[in-house]
C-alpha cells in the first residue's frame, strides 16, 4: 500500500527509502514500493530479482489449526533486538520502557528516514496498563538502531511530560469546534476500581501529508472501542479527535466483552489503518473493515460492516490485533492467536490455536498470517509468522527490509513464568524473510534456511 507521505509500515506498508539525503534514491525506492515490489532498494533491478532465489516455505503444521512451535520462528539474539527507547520518569525503577502492543513504522520526511515507535504503556505506580493509564507516548529515531528519543512535544505543551502526544487528561484542551478528548474517553471513577480509563494499541500513520493515530479505549473505559486522531502539526501533534468519534468509537456496539466493561459500552476494538493510493480503510477486530471518507473525518456509513473472506480454523479461536499489510504485490492479513498447550490421550504434547483439550493452558501469543490477491480476500490458509510475536506490526526499514515488532506478553503463558517475566513487555523488533513471489510467505528470519533448501520439522 502506498501513500503520499512517504511511509513504510503496520498494519500498513507505505513506501521504502534507500538512505537519508539521497533524493534520487528515495524517488526510485518510492516507485518500486508503489509497484508492490518487496526489493525496494534501487540496485535491485527486475533482472536481478529474476535471478535471485528465496528461502522455502516450511511444511504446514497438521491438522489445520495446529500451533507451530518450531524454535526457528522465535525472535532470538541472532535475528532480533530490543530497541533502546528513551525512558520516561516512570520507567526509571524498571530501568527500561515497559510496553505492550509495540508498534514501529518508518517514514520519509524532508528526504530523510524518520522511525516512529509507540505502544500500550503504564502509568507510574501501576503494574499494568489498567484500570487506567496516562495516554499515548511516541518515540522517534533517525535509524532503527537509534538513538530513540521521546518525541519533542515541548512546543505543543511547554512544561508537560515530553513524548506524551494524547491522553484522557487533555480534556481541558477541548474548544468549541475542536475536540481533543471526547466525554466517552475521559477518566471516570467507581467504587470497585477507582480511577478508570485506558488507551491501548496505538499506531502512527502518515497519509496525504498528515499524521494520524489509530488507537483503542480499553476495557475499563466508559466506552470501549477504536478511534482516530489527526495531527494539526507534525508527528508530535497537536492531535485532535476526528469528527466521527465525537460521541462513540467506530461502528456499533457489539455483544460480549469482558465483565469489567459497562453494559452496552463494548464496540469493535484494535482498530488498524490500511492505505493504498489515495484511499484508506479501517480494519477492526476480528474480521471487519470500513472505508474512510475522503475527508478522513469518519468511515463511510454502511448497513453492517463488510468482513474479510477467510479460511477459519475449526473451531475459530479468539483473535485480536488484526491488520493488513501489502508486500510483493500481495495482501497479508495478520492476527494474534494464543497457542493452547495440552497433553493428548497418549501423553504427547499438543499445541493448537483452536480450543484445546481439558486443562489446556496458554503457551505463546503468536502472530499468524494469510495471503490474498485482493484486500477483501479470499485469503489463504493461515501459517505462523512468529512464535511469541502476537499483536505485532510489520514495517520496512529505510533500506526496504521487512521487520516485525514483538513485546512478549506477560499476561499468561511462557513470558509470564517467573523465569522469563523480567524479559517480557519489551520494545522488540525481529527480521523477517520473504519466500518470494511463488511462496508468498513471511516468517521471522529462520536459522539454517538456505535459498532453495528446506529444513525438516
Amino acid at each position: 500500500m502506498t501513500s503520499k507521505g512517504i511511509g513504510l509500515g503496520r498494519r500498513s506498508l507505505l513506501t521504502g527509502a534507500a538512505g537519508a539525503g539521497v533524493a534520487a534514491a528515495l524517488t526510485t525506492v518510492a516507485t518500486h514500493a508503489a509497484s508492490g515490489r518487496a526489493d525496494a532498494a534501487p540496485e535491485h533491478t527486475a533482472a536481478a530479482a529474476s535471478r535471485r532465489s528465496y528461502p522455502p516455505n516450511w511444511p504446514a503444521t497438521a491438522p489445520y489449526g495446529a500451533a507451530d512451535t518450531r524454535r526457528d520462528l522465535w525472535p532470538r539474539d541472532d535475528n532480533s533486538f530490543v530497541l533502546p527507547l528513551e525512558p520516561r520518569p516512570q520507567d526509571e525503577e524498571l530501568g527500561r520502557v515497559w510496553i505492550r502492543d509495540f508498534y514501529v513504522n518508518c517514514f520519509v520526511v524532508d528526504g530523510r528516514p524518520l522511525y516512529v515507535a509507540t505502544g500500550t504503556t503504564r502509568a507510574a505506580g501501576l503494574a499494568a496498563a489498567s484500570p487506567w493509564n496516562d495516554g499515548i507516548w511516541v518515540w522517534v529515531a533517525p535509524a532503527l538502531e537509534g538513538p530513540w528519543k521521546l518525541a519533542d512535544t515541548t512546543g505543543v505543551r511547554p512544561g508537560a511530560a515530553k513524548g506524551k502526544v494524547w491522553s484522557p487528561e487533555f480534556a481541558d484542551e477541548n474548544t468549541p469546534g475542536r475536540t481533543v478528548v471526547a466525554p466517552w474517553q475521559q477518566y471516570w471513577y467507581d467504587t470497585q476500581f477507582g480511577k478508570r480509563g485506558e488507551v491501548w494499541a496505538p499506531e502512527v500513520h502518515r497519509f496525504r501529508g498528515k499524521w494520524y493515530i489509530v488507537a483503542c479505549m480499553g476495557d475499563h473505559s466508559q466506552k470501549v472501542g477504536s478511534f482516530m486522531l489527526v495531527s494539526e502539526g507534525g508527528v508530535e501533534g497537536p492531535y485532535r479527535l476526528i469528527e466521527g468519534n465525537a460521541d462513540k468509537p467506530f461502528g456499533d456496539p457489539v455483544a460480549g466483552g469482558p465483565a469489567v466493561a459497562k453494559a452496552g459500552s463494548y464496540f469493535h476494538i484494535d482498530g488498524s489503518f490500511f492505505a493504498e493510493g489515495d484511499d484508506a480503510w479501517l480494519v477492526l477486530h476480528n474480521d471487519l473493515y470500513a472505508r474512510f471518507r475522503s475527508d478522513m473525518e469518519d468511515i463511510v456509513p454502511t448497513t453492517g460492516l463488510p468482513a474479510f473472506q477467510q479460511r477459519s480454523y475449526s473451531p475459530e479461536p479468539y483473535r485480536e490485533g488484526v491488520y493488513v499489510f501489502k508486500y510483493g504485490g500481495k495482501y497479508y492479513l495478520l492476527q494474534a492467536v494464543w497457542d493452547l498447550a495440552s497433553v493428548d490421550a497418549y501423553g504427547s504434547p499438543h499445541n493448537a490455536y483452536t480450543p484445546g483439550a481439558a486443562g489446556a493452558v496458554k503457551y505463546q501469543y503468536d502472530v499468524v498470517a494469510a495471503v490474498s490477491d485482493t484486500f477483501q480476500g479470499p485469503y489463504s490458509e493461515r501459517w505462523t509468522v512468529g512464535v511469541g510475536a502476537g499483536h505485532n506490526n510489520v514495517f520496512l526499514d529505510h533500506h526496504g527490509r521487512p521487520w516485525t515488532t514483538f513485546f512478549r506478553t506477560a499476561t499468561s503463558g511462557y513470558w509470564a513464568d517467573p523465569a522469563h517475566v523480567a524479559d517480557a513487555s519489551v520494545p522488540g523488533v525481529a527480521q523477517l524473510e520473504w519466500t518470494g513471489p511463488d511462496g508468498n510467505r513471511l516468517y521471522v528470519k529462520r536459522r539454517d534456511i538456505g535459498h532453495g533448501r528446506s529444513q525438516s520439522d
